[in-house]
């Protein structure tokens, strides 16, 4: 089997990447929560979002109808507002 590699500074593949997203993670920076992928020298942001895609999400059509997404997923662990 071979691993493609979404981000070789944090070596996170692109089945882990569908993991989280198959678990949750719905945005980039959810992602980043979850492994740390995107968080160093950024250039594996855009391949993120071309895997998470439009409607991978099954919240997303929620948050696109205007309910706020911390209430949607509150397991990702964002942080509370100031």
């Amino acid at each position: 089997m071979s691993r493609v590699y979404v981000c070789n500074c944090f070596g996170v593949t692109e089945a882990q990447v569908k993991k989280h997203a198959a678990d949750g993670a719905c945005t980039p920076r959810q992602i980043a929560s979850a492994c740390k992928a995107g968080t160093d020298c950024g250039s594996c942001v855009r391949r993120i979002q071309a895997l998470l895609g439009r409607g991978a999400c099954p919240r997303r059509e929620l948050v696109d109808q205007g309910e706020p997404a911390v209430a949607l997923a509150p397991e990702a662990g964002l942080p509370e507002a100031a």
